[in-house]
Formats: C-alpha cells, structure tokens, sequence
C-alpha cells in the first residue's frame, strides 16, 4: 500500500506515521491490487484528527475520526474504514455486476487559478474521467465519498451522463438528460 501524509496545525511524529502505516496496511488484504492511502494528521480546538481516504480500483474509502488522542482518531479510522470495505463488499457482490472492484477510475485534481475577476467565483476545479455504472452503484459510491450528490453514465440508460444525489428525507434522486426520463 502507498501512503501520502499531510499534517495541518501540527507535525506528526515518526513514530505516530509508523503507527498508522501498521494499522492501515492490516487493510490491504481486502484489495485485489495495491491501494493508495492518503492520511492527515490536524489539531483542531485541542483535538486530534486523523483523516484516512483509501483509493483502491476506482473505489474511495474515507473516515475522520476526532478524539482527544492521535493514536485513538488513528484506531477509530481504521476501524470505520474496515465496516465501509466489509459492508459494501458484500452489497456489491450480490447486487452489483462481477467485477464491480477491478474497474479503474483516475481523477485528475487542480486548483484554478485565481488571476480573473468573475462573478461567480469558482475556487476549484475538478477532472474525472467517468465511468459506465448503475445508479445503485453509482449511490454506494457517493455514500463512500460521503458526498450530497455523484455523476456517472448510466449503464441501464445506453450510458446517458447522469446524476444521483441524496433528497432531505433521506431516499435518493436521479437527474438524466430529458430523453431518457420513463
């Protein structure tokens, strides 16, 4: 597994960094192929946060865990992450297609400059390339991002760019191009 730390507001320790290569490399034996980690260690209001996002075969994993101890955020983490891979493994594998895991996704990030005056001032911009799925894949994947809304083309809609996103009575919404609304 390959890890990436970033530390805000504090420095970590080698050896709290030795500490979480051990517990999140215990993940690596649920994927098929090498994952990649990316950990960040923060104080916040005299707390400790560990944030841990593992990428792995087009499937994000994220937990953040606030304690009053590093090495605690570090354990609940990995101990949130594990739930998430062990959950959603099993719904895959009986509601999804084969080879749900094996697909490989490779988002490119950048920051947009901010040189122009604009009316509407967009501070980030983001590349993905997207990936041919099913909404309830596409669901499980914006949970696991924890995210409000997911694009993606649709595989039940002859791969129309389509987008799911969570309602505030807690079921989910689908929003494709007009032609292929039933």
């Amino acid at each position: 597994m390959k890890f990436t730390f970033t530390e805000k507001r504090m420095d970590a320790s080698q050896a709290l960094r030795d500490y979480a290569i051990k517990k999140i490399s215990k993940l690596d034996r649920l994927f098929k192929t090498e994952a990649e980690a990316f950990v960040t260690f923060s104080v916040e209001r005299g707390r400790f946060m560990a944030e841990i996002t593992i990428h792995s075969n087009g499937m994000y994993y994220r937990a953040s865990e606030l304690t009053h101890d590093m090495y605690a955020s570090v354990d609940s983490g990995v101990a949130a992450i594990e739930r998430q891979i062990r959950r959603n493994k099993t719904r895959l594998a009986k509601r999804l297609r084969d080879g749900a895991f094996e697909r490989e996704i490779s988002p490119e990030f950048y920051e947009e400059p901010d040189d122009e005056d604009e009316e509407f001032n967009i501070v980030r911009r983001k590349r993905f390339s997207i990936k041919p799925m099913s909404p309830q894949e596409a669901i499980l994947q914006m949970n696991l991002l924890d995210h409000e809304f997911f694009v993606f083309k649709n595989m039940d809609e002859d791969e129309a760019i389509s987008v799911v996103y969570k309602r505030k009575k807690g079921d989910y919404g689908l929003i494709c191009d007009e032609g292929e609304l039933d």
